[in-house]
């Protein structure tokens, strides 16, 4: 197990740096290396013997773990590359934008696996790299100020991280995550604070918005669908490692969800609503860690292809959009995404939603992500509501990329058949029809637009310093 697992981890980086020596090839080796990785995602879930942990040095070095959450996680990163590259199939991207896309799953599946500070922290930063050029791509001034705005904000919060990483090893002798237990509360303050930036979560995330709506489509949709979840899924780790964060990583949760949810509500830019989305569901995955795993599954699955689709509507504005029509078939595959967020029956987000209900950190009443999740349905509304009847182009690469994203939502549904109960299914239906009343009572106000100011570089870094003395009294308390 240990050297299939090894095997697996390093071919996305020999195999990709390969990809320069034979450029032709390299959209059919990225292919073949994200169908590797789907295949040990679906190997480690149904072979829970592959289940473990081990170290490949003594406590210095690389300590992994393998378990049914980081399968779930595996499986995302594995579907959204493969995703990503048939959506660009057609697109003329070079051997460059695969060779980093490669290092970037490389770097997300080693985060899933890792369980020490010091191998987490080296795939974080190779992932920023990776990601910096993956954003700066297209090389125009929107774009390179984006993914240097990426860089420094990363790079900040990678160096917080860096140091309450080696006061954990001053305190217990180890790198590894439970050495976080015996660490000092400036440790736990740096270390939350690297992840919670590089993640996007609560004020701390307000470089992912932007980011992530004027990125290139295929960028946008592997940074929402896997590149945050590699910094949110060490949080979620921790708190099922370590019970006295339950009630921090609550409040950070509960505090993204409904500030990426009114965000969402009130933005008229379609990638821009499905950026601050993104923020939310974030949100969703932390507050109930337990099922954390198959949330980011569904979220990515679906936010991965309503991104693929915003770029077969007519305009980026819904004010325009609601006086011109989309074609059908497009509407169709863009209704289905929608509906799994939302949490509706028979596609994959609602057994998210209602495991994820089921199995909230306590103290955490279930009331507060009920309504939470009634402002993700008002959310989807808006594109679920759009008018009907144009016509539409859709490109070979981008249909077999949906055609594959919408498989991946209706098939994960029978992953969760437990959740299917005559209340769930009662209750699902009742927040997706409130959230849809509620969008049409609030639909004349949905354009006004709310201050982000927050999202300015010099603020991004004010934040940063103000949430360590934040985070400290936290802690302390």
């Amino acid at each position: 197990m240990t050297t299939i697992t090894i095997i697996w981890l390093l071919s996305p980086l020999l195999f990709g740096i390969g990809l320069y020596l034979v450029p032709k090839l390299a959209q059919y080796i990225a292919l073949t290396i994200s169908l590797l990785s789907m295949g040990y995602a679906l190997a480690l879930m149904i072979t829970p013997e592959w289940y473990g942990s081990w170290q490949l040095l003594d406590s210095f070095g690389i300590t992994f773990v393998t378990d049914a959450l980081s399968s779930y996680f595996i499986l995302t990163n594995a579907l959204v590359t493969i995703a990503v590259v048939l959506f660009s199939w057609q697109s003329g991207k070079t051997a460059f934008f695969y060779v980093q896309l490669m290092i970037v799953h490389a770097s997300v599946n080693t985060v899933f696996i890792c369980a020490d500070f010091i191998t987490l922290y080296v795939a974080l930063e190779l992932l920023g790299i990776a990601v910096f050029l993956l954003i700066a791509y297209p090389r125009t001034e929107r774009s390179i100020w984006l993914a240097l705005r990426y860089l420094f904000v990363s790079s900040a919060a990678m160096l917080f991280y860096l140091i309450g990483a080696i006061l954990v090893y001053q305190s217990s002798n180890s790198f590894a995550f439970e050495g976080l237990d015996q660490g000092s509360s400036e440790a736990v303050v740096l270390i939350l604070l690297g992840l919670l930036t590089k993640g996007g979560i609560f004020i701390l995330g307000f470089w992912s918005p932007l980011t992530n709506s004027e990125s290139e489509t295929s960028v946008s949709a592997l940074l929402s669908g896997i590149v945050e979840k590699g910094a949110v899924f060490p949080l979620v780790r921790l708190t099922l490692m370590l019970d006295d964060l339950n009630w921090i990583i609550i409040l950070f949760g509960v505090g993204t969800v409904y500030l990426g949810v009114t965000y969402a509500i009130f933005e008229e830019d379609t990638k821009g609503t499905l950026a601050f989305s993104t923020f939310s569901q974030l949100g969703w995955i932390l507050v109930a860690p337990t099922v954390g795993g198959f949330y980011a599954l569904a979220h990515g699955l679906a936010k991965a292809a309503i991104f693929f689709i915003t770029d077969l509507l007519p305009s980026r504005n819904f004010n325009t959009l609601q006086n011109k029509s989309v074609q059908t078939g497009v509407w169709v595959a863009l209704v289905i995404p929608c509906l799994s967020i939302s949490g509706f029956p028979l596609v994959t987000g609602f057994g998210a939603k209602m495991l994820t209900l089921d199995n909230l950190l306590p103290p955490l009443p279930t009331v507060v992500m009920d309504v939470a999740a009634i402002g993700t349905a008002v959310v989807y509304a808006k594109f679920i509501f759009l008018p009907r009847g144009g016509q539409t182009p859709i490109k070979t690469s981008i249909l077999i990329s949906l055609v594959f994203l919408m498989g991946g939502l209706i098939i994960g549904n029978y992953l969760v058949y437990e959740a299917y109960t005559l209340f769930n299914v009662g209750k699902a239906i009742i927040i997706v029809l409130s959230g849809w009343l509620g969008y049409f009572l609030i639909k004349q106000w949905l354009g006004f637009g709310l201050p982000r100011n927050l999202e300015n570089f010099e603020h991004l870094i004010g934040i940063m310093s103000l949430t360590v003395v934040g985070l400290l009294g936290i802690v302390l308390a």
